[in-house]
């Protein structure tokens, strides 16, 4: 339910026109970069393996084997992107689903930050292994406990938007997909995190493993 809801909350970022969510930024410039033709699911698999990379590096002896069932996960959740926008239209300049005036795509950001937060909040809670871009912010406050996962995500979406600047300038000369909803984003969704969290609580206690 998580990796679904999440994937959606991507497509509503993407096809907002206002800059893709700071996770999805990356691959978003990778799938215009690449020589070849990418679908941007296929290229969050890929930067996402990096992520999981990164948290062998953070937690060293700490990093569980198991958490490697997040390239599964990662697979999921490409092909469940991959749906959304389909779903949705695909891109805009195709006739993609998109919301009229400029009022209109703020909405559909609101709405993907809102359905970013509730993915992770429910990814989370599965207590299973989570997305390699939120395990890798896990992973930072279990090696220090004094930066709180919030935190962490925040400082991690904001460099993932540098990144994706970096790539985007350098390679195709112009921004791609990052806008000021990018930036919104990186902002939002750690900081929406908590409330979201508190606000799913009685649900999210009902559908909590008991093991």
């Amino acid at each position: 339910m998580g990796l679904l809801i999440l994937a959606f909350g991507v497509a509503f970022s993407i096809n907002s026109d206002l800059g893709v969510s700071p996770v999805s930024s990356v691959p978003y410039v990778v799938h215009h970069v690449l020589p070849f033709e990418i679908t941007v699911g296929t290229a969050t698999n890929v930067i996402f393996v990096i992520f999981i990379l990164l948290q062998i590096v953070v937690l060293r002896k700490q990093f569980k084997w198991f958490n490697l069932t997040q390239i599964v996960f990662s697979t999921i959740f490409g092909f469940f992107l991959d749906f959304a926008r389909w779903v949705m239209g695909g891109d805009i300049a195709y006739g993609g689903l998109q919301f009229p005036t400029y009022a209109g795509q703020l909405g559909m950001l609101a709405i993907s930050i809102v359905l970013i937060a509730i993915g992770i909040v429910f990814i989370m809670a599965g207590r299973l292994a989570p997305l390699p871009p939120e395990g890798f912010a896990a992973s930072i406050e279990t090696r220090w406990p004094k930066i709180k996962f919030h935190v962490a995500k925040m400082a991690m979406d904001s460099g993932l938007v540098v990144i994706s600047v970096t790539l985007s300038l350098i390679f195709l000369g112009e921004l791609i997909g990052v806008r000021e909803g990018t930036v919104l984003s990186a902002i939002l969704i750690g900081k929406i995190i908590p409330y979201i969290k508190k606000g799913l609580r009685p649900i999210l206690i009902k559908l909590e493993p008991t093991t």
